[in-house]
Parts: structure tokens; C-alpha cells; sequence
């Protein structure tokens, strides 16, 4: 079955259900941009914005998704402070089943005629060397974009909730969930975060009607002036009992005062009570950017694994 049509609500649900059978037989091979939670925020924020309406295509065996892919088109992103950038290149995510890893040349020979005439990103697992042979030989190499001390090659780290250290916020903060902030509060605090930022009231309403959302797991951090500090969202993967923190994010005017800290163990702690076992993140892995691996690893998260960004040029 073929259909390159865009990512709707009940393509989302199959794609997290394929993301929890690769996590359940392969993990190694979940390429971080096709986890369960980071497809939920993905499609969410993208949902009326910036790069929202690429095109995607599926692949079905006896009624079961085994493959997909989506692209991210050339685009205009406009930012919160009125500036915008233009993307020339396109970008792929996509996922394949560990037992149909065949169909991997059948989703870049469909990258390649959906997005021809630009330059085309991928960033497959670096440990599934299959992949990496036939993505290899269909004419892709390692972006050099994604190599140095500022590279952007990501990393999935992981940790177990077996014991979680209890948070400490600052005297006058506390934590709040989406719903008690409010829309515009939770918003506000992840474009002040993030800004310049496309995220936009929109956007957020789109990531509350992804699939996996919960208001009760979107955790925000209140200073005592009223502003949302830090906010973070955690996607439950039910099935395999691991939640994921995407995103996260502490105003610039709060950082290094122990926010993130609090928050992300605040979070652990509702992750566990919820269900899970393991917790996920995701975040840069070059050398060059240590802050937000800092964050994570004081908090015990470790490298699972990680993606290895290839690049072909327009033709």
C-alpha cells in the first residue's frame, strides 16, 4: 500500500507503533528523530507551522506498518522575533522494521524522486550498518555540517527510574502542570526558552491533540514573579514502559540556579508513577555543546545510542 499523502493523527498512531516494536526487538536501531515521544512533539509543533505539511509515505505488510518515511521540504521558518530563515534542503525521518530491513532502498529511492532537485539530509542509526551500507550506496556521505566540535549529530541517552533522587526547587518556586498554567502560559515559556523560536499558540495546540500527549506530564517550573521558568513535556511509551522528556527548556534568565535539575527529576518521578521503568532524552552530542548533556548525565542519564547525519547533493 502507497500513499504519499501528509502525516495525519491516525498515521502518527501507527508510527508510534512502530517505533514501540522497533524499541521492543531492536533499540539500538530507534533512530532518534523516529522515537515514540519525539514523533509525537514533531508532528505536534509542526502541525500548523513551520515545515508541518511534508509529504510521507507508508509501507504495509499483511495489514501491519513496517516502513515509513516523512519529509521535511524546503521551507520558510518565521521566529518569534520577526525574523526568517530560509531551508533550502530537505530532511527525511523514517523507520524501518529490523525484519523487513530490505524496504530501506525502497524509502530512499522514494526520498529521492519526492525531493529531487535538493539537497537531501537523512540521519539513520549509527549502529545499523545495513542501513549505512545502502544509504552509502545511493549516494549519500557523512554531512560535513555534522562533524567538529560544533557538530549536530545527536545522541538518545537513557536511564532506569529504579531510584530517583527527589528535586529541590529554590525557595518560592514550585511546579506546575500545562493545565494549571494555562495555554499561553506554556507557550510563553517554551518560545522564551527556546526564542528565537517558531513555536507559536497554534503549535501547541497541535501537540495536545498528538497522540501520547498528557497534561498532567507536561511540567512546568513557576518562579515567584508568576513566570514559567522551565517547562518540559514527557511522552509515555506505555507498552515498553519508557517515557521521554521533548522538550526541555529554562528561560535564559533562570538558568544555572538548579531549575532543570529539579524539573527533570520532578519529571522522572511522575514518569515512574505513571508506568514507566526507563526514561529517554535526547539531546546534541559534539563536544561543543556540553550544557544540555551535562544536565542529563547529572541526572544519570548515559549514551544509548546515536545517529550518524548523511547529506546528498541537489540532483
Amino acid at each position: 500500500m502507497v500513499n504519499p499523502e501528509l502525516v495525519t493523527a491516525a498515521d502518527l498512531k501507527l508510527m508510534q507503533g512502530l517505533a514501540q516494536h522497533v524499541t521492543a526487538s531492536r533499540p539500538e536501531l530507534v533512530n532518534s528523530d523516529a522515537a515514540f515521544g519525539e514523533l509525537a512533539w514533531n508532528w505536534g509543533r509542526r502541525h500548523a507551522g513551520e515545515g508541518a505539511h511534508g509529504p510521507r509515505r507508508l509501507w504495509f505488510s499483511g495489514g501491519e506498518l513496517v516502513a515509513w518515511g516523512w519529509v521535511w521540504p524546503p521551507r520558510q521558518a518565521r521566529f518569534d522575533d520577526g525574523s526568517v530563515k530560509e531551508i533550502p534542503d530537505a530532511y527525511l525521518s523514517y523507520q524501518v522494521r529490523p525484519d523487513h530491513a530490505g524496504l530501506v532502498d525502497e524509502v530512499i529511492a522514494w526520498y529521492d524522486s519526492t525531493a529531487a532537485g535538493t539537497e537531501r539530509r537523512v540521519a539513520p542509526s549509527a549502529t545499523d550498518g545495513f542501513a549505512l551500507e545502502r544509504w552509502a550506496a545511493h549516494g549519500y556521505g557523512t554531512d560535513p555540517e555534522s562533524l567538529g566540535d560544533t557538530g549536530s549529530w545527536t545522541q538518545l541517552n537513557m536511564r532506569d527510574l529504579a531510584e530517583v533522587e527527589q528535586p529541590a526547587l529554590p525557595d518560592g518556586f514550585r511546579f506546575r502542570t500545562a493545565d494549571e498554567a494555562g495555554a499561553e502560559a506554556a507557550v510563553r515559556a517554551h518560545v522564551d526558552a527556546w526564542s528565537p523560536s517558531t513555536y507559536t499558540a497554534e503549535s501547541y495546540r497541535g501537540v495536545r491533540q498528538a497522540p501520547g500527549y498528557r497534561s498532567d506530564l507536561h511540567v512546568l517550573v513557576e518562579a515567584p514573579d508568576g513566570t514559567m521558568a522551565s517547562s518540559t513535556i514527557v511522552w509515555l511509551d506505555e507498552v515498553n514502559r519508557i517515557a521521554q522528556f521533548e522538550p526541555v527548556g529554562t528561560h535564559p534568565a533562570y538558568r544555572r540556579q538548579g531549575l532543570g535539575r529539579a524539573m527533570l527529576l520532578h519529571g522522572m518521578h511522575l514518569a515512574r508513577e505513571a508506568g514507566a521503568t526507563r526514561m529517554a532524552v535526547v539531546c546534541l552530542g559534539a563536544p561543543g555543546h556540553p550544557g544540555a548533556r551535562g544536565l542529563y548525565y547529572g541526572v544519570g542519564f548515559r549514551m544509548f545510542t546515536r545517529d550518524a547525519p548523511l547529506v546528498k547533493p541537489a540532483g
